[in-house]
């Protein structure tokens, strides 16, 4: 489920996503190991990784604590690629999305991190539930 998109773009009354995303970070492509992603993000000092696919479009988002407990745990081996623990293309939204139907849409899926695409679908930022 991608959130509607507004045609007004940003106004007071309703803020869009652009307004409240942060920028994306480091970005990754999907074929990356989970313990390369673990240390790229310990290098880069970050709790989060954008993920790409081989097009540059943005599949997901995987976090520290994400990784982290698939790598602690039993089924893990060192082949675990990016792209084999997302699954597949994850939750995204438009920088022209409310704020309000972003938020809302990540309470409903328990995200607190969700990947900003443009209408090529190449990741332009984060919306951060926690801001």
């Amino acid at each position: 489920m991608q959130p509607r998109t507004s045609d007004t773009g940003s106004n007071r009354s309703h803020p869009t996503v652009r307004d409240a995303m942060e920028a994306t970070g480091p970005q990754v492509c999907d074929d990356m190991t989970v313990e390369v992603a673990l240390a790229v993000m310990a290098g880069a000092r970050a709790g989060h990784l954008l993920v790409s696919d081989e097009h540059g479009l943005c599949t997901g988002l995987v976090t520290r604590a994400g990784l982290t407990a698939i790598r602690d745990s039993a089924a893990y081996t060192d082949r675990a690629r990016l792209r084999d623990v997302l699954g597949g293309r994850g939750p995204v939204t438009s920088p022209l999305t409310a704020v309000a139907e972003a938020e809302r849409a990540m309470r409903h899926r328990r995200l607190d991190l969700l990947p900003v695409v443009d209408e090529e679908g190449s990741a332009v930022g984060v919306l951060d539930l926690a801001r």
